[in-house]
């Protein structure tokens, strides 16, 4: 089956630095419309297409709010490869962006992933409305014996899949790095259960640990991997993944928490207050960190810095972070490798006293999120019994009333920069709370559509009344298993 593209690309754009403008007909700049054909025809042969490595192309991502460019910066070697060898093409779909790679010669696709970008979560702050920013990226694929294309495409406001930026590589073109990185770092293996090729593969970075730290990091790596590997359906599914920490020492303990005026320079430079939020923690180094991380064959990354400061991030097939030392630990692993793995959205919205019905007009992409604009095709419809109503009723106002008056109390704490045990406990109080109050609830184990989710409290709806992905629950919901089984498929089948 053959499947025609039209990519739109502005004239003012070279082949290694293009991208998108705002949809405005009264600015739109003059365009060209280039056609690329794509031979789909499922998974190829890995052996006629691939060399048994990876290929990771690494460039520079620049805009505003409403624009981004793209540019090269390197293409080098980053080890054997450990994704599947059958399966090539990625059939989820998630993610805000998607790229493909396609034969230069025939136009066969040979390799597909979706994937999120901390431009993409940049994008939609106000610092983007002000100024540009550039982040660097990287696209990481089984090394081709021939060159290729690569596209890029990004979701719109229908949350449809638009061409936004093709490149073609040379495999041996003599700028590309063929040499694998020597490895200086040690290794620390956790779980191996078989060849990288038939497993998922996860590597645990650490940031913050300084050389004598060293065993404390070697054991949060394994409590976590433990904790993580404990819940469904990383539990029925351990045999299917491999888990190896890769350590890289630090001159400090600890790293950056600006809100607190604490400044570190750590191996992989790991910082709170990303994006002015004081408790989202992400890394900006990302050549750096690809370059420690693939001292081991991996699929997914966490990094796990030495703070008890609640705290933590998950950007889908970028990587996770945790504070390992906060009393929370677990839940931040579970919770942002739900974001990392599976593309999930939080459930959780922000409490208020009188709710505004958002207009909400195109359904969410996410598997665990609906706008229920279609209440016969649920998304989740074979999970729900048919005597359960959609929507689903519970006792919101109720539940949300406390919730509200924890905020409250959440941000007065914050204010006043109490001890992290302070908060430790407020939070424990609200999720014993919680789980009490939802144990009450009529369809507490019930699979429904329950109105609150992705930060809304009106117009958006998550499959159950508890899951890890609303609150500190220690469980994912039954639609999030199953979401995440479908990665783990992906990668060890």
């Amino acid at each position: 089956m053959k499947k025609l593209f039209l990519i739109i690309i502005p004239l003012s754009t070279l082949l290694l630095s293009c991208g998108t403008a705002p949809k405005n007909e009264a600015n739109e700049p003059e365009k060209e419309t280039i056609q690329v054909e794509i031979v789909d025809k499922g998974n190829v042969d890995f052996g006629d297409w691939f060399l048994d490595k990876t290929m990771r192309y690494d460039f520079y991502h620049t805009g505003k709010f409403d624009t981004e460019h793209f540019s090269h910066d390197k293409t080098v070697s980053d080890g054997i490869w450990s994704g599947s060898k059958t399966q090539l093409i990625d059939e989820l779909m998630f993610g805000l962006y998607f790229f493909e790679v396609i034969d230069a010669e025939t136009s066969q696709l040979l390799f597909s992933r979706g994937f999120a970008s901390i431009f993409g979560e940049w994008q939609t702050t106000p610092e983007a409305e002000k100024q540009w920013g550039t982040f660097h990226e990287s696209l990481r694929f089984p090394w081709p014996k021939k060159p290729v294309k690569i596209i890029v495409s990004k979701r719109n406001n229908k949350n449809i899949f638009e061409k936004i930026w093709i490149t073609e590589i040379d495999p041996n073109w003599r700028q590309v790095i063929k040499a694998d990185i020597e490895p200086s770092y040690k290794i620390y293996p956790i779980v191996e259960n078989g060849p990288a090729c038939e497993k998922l593969d996860l590597v645990i970075l650490g940031d913050g640990y300084t050389e004598q730290e060293m065993e404390k990091f070697r054991n949060d790596a394994k409590r976590l991997a433990e904790a993580l590997l404990s819940v469904e359906p990383y539990s029925s599914r351990r045999n299917d993944i491999n888990v190896r920490a890769v350590e890289t020492p630090a001159m400090q303990s600890g790293i950056s928490k600006p809100h607190h005026g604490v400044y570190r320079r750590s191996p992989l430079s790991a910082h709170y207050s990303t994006f002015d939020s004081e408790r989202y923690v992400l890394a900006y180094d990302n050549r750096t960190i690809r370059n420690v991380a693939s001292t081991v064959p991996y699929d997914f990354m966490v990094i796990l810095v030495n703070e008890q400061t609640y705290g933590g991030g998950g950007i889908y097939n970028l990587y996770t972070t945790v504070a390992a030392d906060n009393l929370f630990a677990d839940y931040l692993m579970i919770h942002e490798m739900g974001h990392h793995m599976g593309a999930l959205a939080d459930e959780y919205y922000t409490s208020s006293v009188e709710y505004e019905v958002p207009d909400i007009s195109i359904e969410p992409w996410e598997k665990n999120i609906t706008a229920l604009l279609d209440k016969e095709n649920l998304k989740w419809k074979e999970l729900v019994d048919d005597e359960t109503p959609i929507p689903t009723p519970w006792n919101k106002e109720e539940f949300d009333k406390f919730g509200y008056q924890i905020q409250k109390e959440r941000d007065s704490l914050r204010a006043a920069h109490v001890p992290e045990k302070v908060m430790e406990e407020l939070f424990l109080r609200q999720k014993m709370a919680e789980e009490k109050f939802i144990a009450n609830e009529k369809y507490a184990d019930k699979v429904g559509a329950f109105e609150g989710a992705g930060y809304q409290p009106k117009g958006l709806y998550r499959s159950q009344l508890n899951c890890i992905m609303y609150t500190r629950h220690t469980e994912f919901c039954k639609v999030c298993q199953h979401t995440i089984n479908e990665v783990i498929d992906q990668y060890s089948k």
